[in-house]
């Protein structure tokens, strides 16, 4: 199988190059790390010494993209390096490449090596005393402890502290895109209630122009004309009255539209009666207390679509209006006959169907429309209920 071989990378070539020409100095002005009279020198001489150097310095190259093969390869250079004279340049590589392959290396190596070379100081320092009973025999395990615990451990903790810097800039990035996603669904959400609250506000009156100025258009009859300018001209003010609001809805406390109050169920029996003008034959029951401030709204508004819906779409018949509060919950019905009008009708988008469930959605309550028989015949029948409790929180404007 091929292996793929990484480049080493700059810094790490400097390192293998600067520690190389260290040692290859210290070599040549003879200065090594024991004397050749040591009984464990197998190889003394000048020229053992750099075989070790050498190895050690083409580990380094691989001390960030081979941390494991490195320290492998290294080890068995710097126990080559204790059989000849030695050179320290050689032993400080070696503690480069423990700490590397702990700092570079997989999670597991990384854990490892620190606890097989913490054992190895014990049992360096322990198992020589214990054979030798003198005091000098705990130097060996002080030496494996510098040369090799003590570049572990201090990789160990770098990278520990380099991951916590990791995690938290994760968490940071985290809470960024989180806080982007709660800024987006916020702006979504307030597209969705501005549609609604446009929708709802100007479509009844448009609704009711539209129809009776095609009646005024097709009918050549000047009193059927005048009542129905009469009837545009009450619905235009009214529209522009809402537009008023809506645009005071949008402006802050400093902008020279001042925000009119939200419609509440007492404005019921203007809606119903603006109904009756447009030539709607409507009946108003309503049996309720109070209720909060957005249920009373959201209550206001599927009313009121609901009599735009029939003023353009429904037959001639009575349309009924009735709102119930029991056990907690508000009860919203509208009926209107069901079938084919006989004057002019408006075209309809469905928009204020999905505006009517929105709002009933909101609020936890619950929303059906759809045509129904009845004892006057086939009706389409709108019903919504809507929790009253003071807890319900949320905005259906």
């Amino acid at each position: 199988m091929a292996v793929r071989l990484t480049r080493p990378r700059r810094f790490d070539v400097y390192v293998a190059l600067g520690s190389l020409l260290g040692g290859l100095l210290l070599w040549t002005l003879g200065l090594a790390t024991r004397p050749h009279t040591e009984a464990y020198v197998l190889l003394p001489g000048r020229w053992p010494v750099l075989l070790p150097l050498l190895v050690m310095a083409g580990c380094e190259l691989l001390r960030r993209t081979a941390p494991r093969t490195a320290l492998l390869i290294g080890t068995a250079a710097i126990v080559l390096d204790t059989v000849t004279q030695g050179n320290l340049v050689t032993i400080l590589m070696f503690t480069d490449l423990m700490y590397a392959a702990v700092l570079y290396g997989p999670p597991a190596s990384a854990h490892r090596i620190p606890r097989i070379t913490g054992m190895l100081s014990v049992a360096g320092t322990v198992v020589p005393f214990a054979v030798r009973r003198e005091p000098e025999a705990l130097l060996l395990g002080v030496v494996i402890g510098v040369v090799a615990f003590a570049p572990a451990a201090t990789g160990l903790i770098v990278r520990n502290h380099r991951d916590a810097a990791e995690a938290a800039r994760l968490r940071a990035a985290q809470t960024a895109l989180l806080a982007e996603m709660d800024r987006t669904q916020a702006v979504t959400a307030e597209r969705a209630r501005m549609a609604r609250e446009l929708h709802d506000m100007v479509a009844n009156h448009l609704s009711a122009i539209a129809i009776h100025s095609t009646a005024a258009l097709s009918l050549d009859d000047p009193k059927t004309s005048q009542d129905a300018l009469a009837v545009i001209r009450e619905n235009s003010v009214e529209g522009l009255a809402e537009m008023r609001r809506l645009i005071g809805i949008l402006r802050d406390s400093s902008g020279d539209v001042e925000p009119v109050a939200a419609p509440t169920l007492d404005g019921l029996g203007a809606l119903v009666e603006g109904a009756r003008t447009n030539g709607l034959d409507v009946t108003l029951d309503t049996a309720h207390g109070t209720v909060p401030a957005p249920v009373e709204l959201a209550a206001y508004r599927i009313v009121q679509e609901s009599l735009t819906n029939t003023l353009k779409h429904a037959g001639p018949g009575r349309v009924t209006v009735s709102l119930a509060q029991q056990d907690g919950v508000l009860t919203i019905t509208v009926t209107s006959p069901y079938g084919d009008r006989d004057g002019p009708g408006a075209p309809g988008s469905g928009a204020g169907l999905v505006g009517m469930r929105e709002r009933a959605a909101l609020l936890d309550g619950t929303f059906e429309a759809g045509p129904e028989d009845s004892p006057d015949g086939k009706v389409w029948a709108v019903r919504a209920t809507l929790p009253v409790h003071e807890t319900v929180e949320g905005d259906t404007a």
